[in-house]
């Protein structure tokens, strides 16, 4: 039998959500049993959300917005799999400025209309840039909130790994 397969997707313009992928790769990735793929959003596609059993989607927030690139993602890649994916465990990860809750709300959106099932509440880490030099700096996420992204890719190939999703 072929064992379950966890897709990340991510986009990161600078290297928050990019670092808080890798973490939740390295915590599913310390499951046994479950085959982790982690492809930016410009490299994955409908036969890469079709393999997959479960899904991690990780990007920034932009003007209260979900980034473009992981827009363009979701816009290649949802009718493809529509009607084809419904039920499979998803989480969803954002790096955020000050807030988070608008990408994570399309994410979900998105999700629902895929009919995913979410495993866990939004992951959003808050960077706290407001000018725009800070927006425009590369991002050094702190331990804490990796620890947070390494848990929750521990927790979903878990679930997968015991065939609880």
């Amino acid at each position: 039998m072929e064992c379950p397969q966890l897709l990340i997707v991510y986009h990161s313009h600078t290297d928050g959500s990019r670092q808080m992928a890798e973490a939740a790769r390295a915590g599913a990735a310390s499951q046994a049993g479950v085959d982790v793929r982690l492809l930016r959003a410009p490299d994955a596609g409908p036969a890469d959300v079709l393999a997959a059993s479960a899904y991690l989607f990780a990007c920034p927030e932009n003007l209260a917005a979900m980034s473009g690139l992981m827009k363009d993602f979701f816009d290649r890649c949802y009718y493809p799999a529509l009607d084809r994916i419904q039920g499979r465990p998803y989480a969803s990860l954002v790096c955020a400025g000050s807030d988070g809750s608008n990408a994570a709300r399309q994410m979900a959106r998105i999700a629902t209309g895929w009919r995913l099932k979410a495993i866990a509440e939004p992951l959003i880490v808050c960077t706290h840039a407001q000018t725009p030099e800070a927006i425009a700096a590369t991002k050094k996420i702190g331990a804490d909130d990796l620890q947070r992204c390494h848990a929750l890719g521990e927790a979903l190939a878990a679930g997968l790994a015991m065939g609880i999703f």
